[in-house]
């Protein structure tokens, strides 16, 4: 039986999602990932979610992410949303609390509304934010407690950053001006900067008042994203601990807008949407 899966997008980040049992034969998840990903010879995604049931009492399901050049990552804000929506969607989950277990440790999603069939909203704890540069991880010439308008030097010139762990390694560029700078230009040249040993997320700033953030984002492993949910989090934190906006802020993107609340007990949330595309069975020749 080829593998059967669906495809959902946050914010037109989309992602496969793809229950573990049915990809049992498959030896290599990163070749299958490189290969499904493909948005010409593949369906197409900027990554999958393999789902399967969870191992111990510690979480209701685990998922793994999978970026389309192969690498598996701890976290995903988009791809967890969207294979939370695939187990509502499938009539697997229906309570309204889902706990994941996540590379980056155990994520709750709390379903807020179903705007339509296969449509959905949800609260999503990501975690709270960590900011030494030895826990980023970020090669400094000294252990730093934070990243906060770090000289970085790229190529011939040198950017202010702030960088921090939200599940993943973000660098942070604020502008006032996404015109101002070669921000695609720059994406690749800092994901893969000797700075950040595990390579890092790129997200350019434009804070537009306490309560409104603009984002461009350059996300590992995928290159230009539309939208970024752990990204969209470690933006809103580096706008606050800059002391640029507030502790609720919404963070818009090309693909939609979504709302981040960094409370009191130093948890991230994020509320935004989960959306099925298309279903399908993966017919393409895989290794085994």
């Amino acid at each position: 039986m080829p593998p059967g899966f669906i495809k959902f997008h946050g914010f037109g980040n989309d992602y496969i999602v793809i229950e573990a049992e049915r990809l049992a034969t498959i030896a290599s998840l990163s070749d299958f990932a490189r290969q499904i990903c493909d948005r010409h010879y593949g369906a197409g995604a900027d990554g999958i979610a393999v789902v399967s049931p969870s191992l111990d009492g510690s979480a209701d399901f685990g998922v793994r992410i999978f970026n389309p050049d192969g690498s598996e990552a701890a976290l995903s804000g988009n791809g967890t949303r969207c294979a939370a929506a695939y187990l509502f969607f499938q009539n697997l989950w229906q309570a309204d609390e889902l706990r994941l277990h996540t590379r980056s440790g155990i994520k709750r999603y709390f379903i807020r509304e179903v705007q339509q069939p296969g449509k959905y909203i949800f609260d999503s704890e990501l975690g709270q934010p960590r900011f030494a540069s030895e826990s980023i991880p970020m090669r400094t010439e000294e252990n730093l407690e934070q990243v906060v308008n770090y000289p970085l030097a790229v190529g011939n010139q040198t950017v202010r950053v702030t960088a921090l762990e939200m599940g993943n390694p973000v660098c942070c560029i604020f502008v006032n001006s996404f015109s101002d700078l070669d921000w695609r230009g720059l994406g690749p040249l800092i994901e893969n900067h000797t700075q950040f040993p595990d390579r890092t997320n790129v997200t350019f700033v434009q804070v537009r008042d306490p309560a409104n953030l603009e984002l461009r984002i350059w996300e590992r492993g995928v290159g230009e994203t539309s939208a970024s949910g752990s990204c969209s989090c470690a933006a809103a934190v580096a706008a606050m601990i800059n002391g640029k906006t507030d502790r609720q802020v919404n963070v818009v993107t090309p693909g939609g807008t979504v709302q981040i609340h960094w409370r009191d007990d130093q948890e991230v949330v994020i509320t935004g949407s989960a959306e099925v595309v298309y279903s399908g069975d993966w017919l393409g020749s895989v290794a085994s």
